[in-house]
């Protein structure tokens, strides 16, 4: 069981929801490469509305044309840890944005695995 507390690196990498590794999404593809790694934990999150470095601004409205919806998604794990991943992202994003932010985790615990309060 992966145990993370105090002082950590959080990943947060933004790419389109149609961007594709492989004819798979690639959101899916960093995520399993994350677990592969053994990184604590990823999460995707897929965005309503907005726009990067192309400045075509992309919208989940109905009278929009865009489908290519923001997706972000999340990594956090220690320092080194999330560093020796960056390779892997160097190899996956070809377009799009990725963050590294200094964060504190304070509680992480798997489900079956909760401490009595």
């Amino acid at each position: 069981m992966t145990r993370l507390t105090g002082t950590a690196l959080r990943v947060t990498i933004f790419i389109g929801e149609n961007d594709t590794w492989h004819h798979k999404p690639l959101f899916s593809e960093i995520v399993h490469r994350a677990h592969r790694a053994g990184l604590a934990g990823a999460s995707v999150f897929r965005g309503v509305e907005g726009f990067g470095a192309s400045s075509l601004i992309h919208t989940s409205r109905i009278l929009s044309l865009s489908e290519d919806l923001p997706v972000a998604i999340v990594i956090v794990d220690t320092e080194d840890r999330v560093r020796a991943f960056l390779p892997e992202l160097d190899e996956l994003v070809g377009q799009g944005l990725v963050i590294l932010d200094d964060c504190e985790v304070v509680r992480y615990v798997g489900r079956g695995n909760r401490e009595s309060a």
